[in-house]
């Protein structure tokens, strides 16, 4: 099942049928057996027209699917983004960091974005302008309610300013966060089993119409268990609208390669779908 939220309420996917939900997204998503609750609602919900279905999905009307949860993000759990930020942390002498985290018990976790700095499918990131070095990272995002249960899945962007990060470790906030450093869409994917090991996580970049990257992995090259980041993660923290975890970067390009205002970003993962960025730079800076 998949749950969109657009300008217009919440709609829901079921078995190639649409429906109107008329609960508000925080409520509506913050539950255990969240799919089983859906089915039940699908069984009284208005059903929606296809012509009605695409004017919400096509017109500009999808929002990202969050409320007012935040969304963390985990690092170092692919051995791909091992070996990039320990490229990246060479100067600065911070490379065998990343390696210890990588073989460490306890995970890399960090804080990413409120809800107001995400953007979702069709809509805009940005760039930092004082970095010399940024790049996309597609990430499989889990959605945890309060009581620290996953309950669907979406696509992750976790923007990053690698030239930042890599002058010095302690400046990963500002390689992370920023105003729309992240993204998720198009849809939470809603569903009682675990995500299997076997999802493909696709991601391509265009600048002026022509691929200029593109590749492909397996969420099984993950190194933790989805289970082990989030009991980390609610530890210590209580989440009252559950919030959102980007599970790791698992795709990387290369060192030569860095993000220009007008590139599209195009991140695919089975099962949930497709979400398209356009990069941008922050209004301010054009003033």
């Amino acid at each position: 099942m998949k749950l969109y939220n657009t300008a217009r309420g919440v709609l829901l996917e079921n078995n190639l049928d649409f429906f109107a939900l008329d609960e508000a997204w925080d409520s509506l998503i913050n539950r255990d057996n969240l799919e089983e609750y859906l089915l039940k609602k699908a069984g009284s919900a208005m059903r929606i027209s296809a012509v009605a279905k695409a004017q919400l999905l096509e017109d500009g009307l999808v929002l990202p699917p969050i409320g007012n949860q935040e969304v963390w993000a985990a690092g170092v759990t692919y051995l791909k983004s091992r070996d990039a930020r320990m490229e990246e942390s060479q100067s600065s002498g911070a490379a065998s960091l990343y390696d210890m985290v990588y073989d460490a018990a306890r995970p890399e976790l960090f804080f990413k974005a409120i809800a107001s700095r995400v953007s979702g499918h069709g809509q805009t990131v940005y760039i930092r302008t004082d970095s010399t070095w940024n790049v996309p990272e597609p990430e499989l995002a889990l959605y945890i309610n309060a009581n620290g249960n996953i309950q669907g899945y979406t696509i992750g962007n976790d923007m990053s300013s690698r030239s930042i990060e890599g002058e010095n470790a302690l400046y990963l906030p500002q390689a992370k966060v920023y105003e729309r450093s992240a993204a998720l869409g198009p849809c939470l994917y809603v569903t009682s089993v675990p995500i299997s090991s076997d999802t493909a996580i696709k991601m391509n970049i265009q600048r002026d119409g022509v691929k200029v990257y593109d590749d492909a992995t397996r969420v099984s090259q993950i190194k933790r268990s989805f289970t082990e980041l989030v009991d980390y993660l609610f530890a210590e923290c209580d989440f009252p609208y559950g919030c959102y975890l980007m599970t790791g970067t698992c795709l990387v390009p290369s060192s030569d390669f860095t993000l220009r205002e007008g590139d599209l970003v195009e991140i695919s993962i089975d099962g949930i779908g497709t979400m398209v960025n356009t990069i941008g730079i922050n209004p301010k800076h054009k003033r």
